[in-house]
């Protein structure tokens, strides 16, 4: 986004904003939010707008968002700073992208290997302790933790078939902080550009590919479009993101509507989980844009093989980051004992 054009986002304030469902005139007293979003807007209409939608049509005059997508009020790499000052109030994102100055951002967004299925992700943070980890992390920077929840699967979208670990070799890839320093071991170039212009970069030769999704998201946002192949190998089952709000602004909100915006982020939740895992088998099965490939298990167990010495490089930094990477590999193990259908082979 251009200087010229931020400036201009910031000063029309609600008018880049995601429009909400039909409402009277607010009343003088009526709490108002601005939330950004790490999604553009054709991603947004699922991830994120109907939870507020629903929030805002139950809130009515006592409290209304609203949403901004990915880099409308300030990029997101700069979206904690942003929440931190309460320039905005609340984000949706993954730690990773939003550069949280925490000790587990690393494990935002795809981690590698840490998750097989969707479904792991919440029981994660809500039986295996990561809950509670995330929200005293969070706390010490004066940010509300208020929900995690899964995403897609990561695949690579490409202009060129991959159907062995030397085709990544050289490749420039869009994809998120911690998954590009893992997959540059296998010869990966990772790329960071605006979301909006991804699409431009693979249609001009910027980029070869995209690490940043599943089948889904190539479809809504466009990507299928410009890229020939998707790779059925993922190096995450599950995208870890969440909700987070600006300490102060949470602390101010009268506990039922605390309540509300915490359930309608949980419904949030629930939607991705039904819309991903059935949108990814479906486009697979008659997605006409993308052709399907595969690198073999053999040599993909090699990169699954990888992942646990990265883990262990990561747990050495901190405690804390030991202590996430403890929970991962205790819920694997407990998944593989369990035998299907919660891990096959």
């Amino acid at each position: 986004m251009t200087t010229s054009r931020r400036k201009f986002l910031k000063t029309a304030g609600v008018g880049v904003a995601a429009a909400p469902l039909a409402a009277p005139a607010l009343a003088q007293s009526t709490i108002t939010w601005r939330m950004q979003t790490y999604a553009g807007a054709a991603l947004a209409e699922h991830v994120v707008k109907p939870a507020i939608d629903r929030f805002n049509a139950i809130a009515g005059d006592r409290m209304q968002i609203e949403l901004f997508y990915a880099d409308q009020l300030v990029p997101t790499g700069e979206l904690f700073r942003a929440m931190q000052r309460g320039t905005i109030d609340a984000v949706q994102s993954d730690d990773d992208s939003m550069a949280s100055p925490t000790e587990v951002t690393v494990f935002g967004g795809y981690f590698p290997f840490a998750s097989r299925y969707s479904l792991d992700v919440p029981v994660l943070f809500n039986q295996y302790g990561l809950n509670e980890i995330w929200a005293e992390e969070y706390a010490k920077v004066g940010v509300k933790h208020i929900s995690a929840g899964s995403w897609d699967p990561c695949h690579f979208a490409t202009k060129d078939p991959i159907n062995s670990l030397a085709d990544l070799q050289g490749k420039r890839v869009f994809t998120f902080p911690t998954a590009g320093r893992f997959l540059s071991q296998f010869g990966v170039v990772p790329v960071t550009l605006p979301w909006e212009d991804i699409e431009v970069a693979v249609q001009t030769g910027e980029l070869d590919g995209i690490a940043w999704s599943g089948i889904t998201e190539d479809y809504t946002v466009g990507w299928a479009d410009v890229t020939n192949y998707f790779l059925t190998n993922n190096i995450s089952g599950a995208w870890i993101g969440h909700f987070f709000a600006n300490m102060g602004r949470w602390e101010e909100l009268p506990e039922d509507l605390k309540l509300l915006l915490a359930t309608c982020m949980e419904q949030s939740h629930y939607y991705r989980q039904w819309w991903y895992w059935g949108g990814e088998a479906r486009l697979r099965v008659n997605g006409e844009k993308m052709q399907l490939t595969s690198i073999p298990d053999a040599e993909w167990d090699t990169v699954e093989e990888a992942a646990r010495t990265f883990w262990d490089e990561i747990a050495a930094e901190s405690e804390t980051k030991a202590k996430v990477v403890e929970i991962f590999k205790q819920y694997n193990a407990d998944m593989a004992k369990a035998g299907r259908p919660y891990r096959y082979g």
